[in-house]
């Protein structure tokens, strides 16, 4: 039996402390070092973990002393890159959370060193994972083309959360941060290569710096003739009427997720809710001779709906997979970057008023 890999985990918020739980549950990870600039946190996790690890405010500190065999970043974008070269030129296997960087060429940076040092590169695209969304996609992709696909998802946040928002938001927006997920999806659903974005967007508050919006929306167009938006907005302003939409229409019919927990009132800054589905609907477009449907709509509820801990757990077995079988990651990484140059196209027609051919 191999030994377990030695992984260092790098920020302890809300996705570093479902990481770090999952790495503790999986056999085949040992957690090496707790990485935070608050001590608080770091101890926090620390405890909720067993107690006994190693803490550093300090990550390159924390990589010389611990030599791990892996890192799992969980970081502010701004620090993606930096840390994620480090951990490759140290030999290690690097995990680390959407987006894969605060820029393009930063996320280029990653996946060049990635290829350079033979190291695997894991991003954290949780949706892949979820056994809904991806039935979502499957079923998506029998709807005929052209697609059309709608989705957003708005955070009303107060208290800590809106505090963590600004923080965020200080490297980037939250149409580049959550918009790769979507982005994505939209990539697996029509298969099709993407050729222009849109943007608009708004500084809704005057808490954030000037330049930095709080709202976001993109139009993206395929080649097959596709078309989808994304809409993505933070704060203690944003709406909680339909923040949760997830549909998209084909010529044969449409395809939604269903979610009342999730777009229930109040559970627009629940990130647990944020992955949830309850159910598939799927309408069928066919009509019979006298100008009816042929067939009723479909309710397709599926048993495995693991938590927001689960698909974290679930991602953390693919990590481990993708090292110890040596999987080609080399699609998985260019994804990757084509979500993050949609989206960041998309930011920048909004800042230059002009839509972006890719």
């Amino acid at each position: 039996m191999s030994s377990p890999l030695r992984v260092l985990c790098v920020g302890a918020g809300h996705m570093g402390r479902s990481h770090a739980l999952a790495y503790h549950q999986i056999d085949g990870f040992e957690i090496v070092g707790i990485v935070t600039r608050s001590p608080e946190s770091r101890a926090a996790l620390n405890s909720e973990l067993g107690g006994g690890l190693p803490e550093f405010s300090d990550y390159y500190e924390a990589l010389r002393t611990t030599r791990p065999d892996a890192v799992s970043i969980s970081t502010y974008p701004d620090t993606h890159a930096d840390y994620a070269e480090a951990a490759f030129e140290a030999g290690c296997h690097v995990f680390i959370e959407k987006p894969l960087a605060e820029s393009v060429p930063m996320a280029e940076r990653i996946v060049a060193k990635a290829k350079a040092t033979n190291r695997k590169l894991v991003i954290g695209y949780i949706l892949r994972h979820h056994p809904s969304w991806i039935r979502f996609i499957e079923l998506a992709r029998t709807l005929g083309k052209p697609l059309v696909m709608r989705m957003n998802l708005n955070q009303q946040s107060s208290g800590s959360s809106w505090k963590t928002h600004k923080a965020l938001m200080s490297s980037i927006s939250p149409l580049v941060d959550c918009g790769v997920h979507y982005v994505d999806v939209m990539c697996q659903m029509t298969g099709s290569r993407p050729v222009r974005v849109s943007g608009i967007g708004a500084r809704l508050t005057d808490e954030l710096p000037e330049g930095k919006l709080n709202y976001g929306q993109l139009q993206v167009t395929f080649e097959d003739g596709s078309v989808g938006w994304y809409e993505a907005g933070w704060g203690p302003m944003m709406s909680e009427v339909a923040f949760f939409v997830k549909d998209v229409v084909g010529p044969k019919g449409c395809v939604s997720i269903v979610a009342d927990k999730a777009g229930a009132e109040g559970q627009s800054a629940n990130v647990d809710a944020h992955t949830q589905t309850q159910a598939l609907r799927l309408h069928h477009a066919a009509l019979d001779s006298d100008g009816a449907f042929i067939k009723q709509d479909e309710s397709i509820r599926l048993d495995d709906e693991p938590n927001h801990d689960g698909l974290c757990f679930r991602e953390q077995e693919y990590f481990l997979r993708a090292i110890r079988e040596n999987m080609d990651l080399t699609d998985h990484m260019e994804d990757a970057l084509n979500s993050m140059r949609i989206v960041v196209a998309a930011d920048e027609s909004f800042r230059t008023g002009r839509t972006v051919d890719l």
